[in-house]
Parts: C-alpha cells; sequence; structure tokens
C-alpha cells in the first residue's frame, strides 16, 4: 500500500513516529508500506491517524494492484503456483508416512494425493494455459 508511505512522507512522518501515534509495531507499518495486505484492524488505526477514510487506503491497494504490469501479474501468479506445488511435493510424502505408521491397513493419503493433485492440475491450466 503504497499511499501509507504517501500519506507518511507528505506529514513528514519517520515509519517510527507513525508507529508510535497509530499503535501499530514499526514492522507492521514497513510490511503494509511493502505492499503486504493490511489487517482491517491496522487500517483502521491508520485511517485515524491519517484522517482519511478507510476506502482511501484499501483504495489505493487496488489501484496499485490494477497498475501492474502484465508481465508482472503473470510472474507473480508464476511464483505462487510454484509455491503451491513446493508445498504438495513436501507434504502429501510426509502425510504418507504418518499414514504409514499410524494406520498401515488402511492408505487414506491416496485421497489427499487425489484431490490436492486434482487442485495442482487445475491451478497449473490456469496459470500457464489460460488466456487473460
Amino acid at each position: 500500500m503504497m499511499m501509507v508511505k504517501k500519506l507518511r512522507l507528505q506529514h513528514g512522518w519517520s515509519q517510527e513516529h507513525l508507529s508510535e501515534i497509530s499503535g501499530l509495531s514499526t514492522r507492521t507499518i514497513q510490511r503494509i508500506e511493502r505492499g503486504e495486505r493490511a489487517s482491517l484492524e491496522s487500517l483502521l488505526a491508520l485511517s485515524s491517524v491519517f484522517e482519511v477514510d478507510i476506502e482511501v487506503l484499501q483504495q489505493e491497494d487496488k489501484m496499485s494492484n490494477d497498475n501492474e504490469k502484465p508481465a508482472d501479474k503473470s510472474t507473480k501468479k508464476r511464483y505462487v503456483f510454484y509455491i503451491h506445488l513446493a508445498k504438495f511435493i513436501v507434504v502429501v510424502p510426509v502425510l504418507f508416512v504418518v499414514n504409514y505408521i499410524n494406520t498401515p491397513e488402511y492408505i487414506w493419503a491416496w485421497w489427499v494425493l487425489l484431490g490436492w493433485g486434482i487442485g495442482i492440475t487445475m491451478h497449473a491450466m490456469k496459470v500457464f494455459f489460460r488466456k487473460t
């Protein structure tokens, strides 16, 4: 949310000063300024400090996403897919081990593999084959 940084700089405040007057941690302010999603509580605190409607802060977040270059969006989508795939590759074998240790007579981990595998496939199709 670049709007927070913009408003902070317009007031001539440091992140530490904004932290003190808003009641948020400096780390939270840094995260928000980097573009990470802010909680409703954080947005309310910042909107009261800057004396703006919460919609102004949320609107800027939407505008910055709309202004992303298409290449940036596709790169971000691929990155999210690969994180999803990495989780799948790590978690499913662990589930098979847990399954084998606890209930070797019934291999329920196949259902997880099947369901999550379908999800991974759909995600891959959306990221790599969808033309939008």
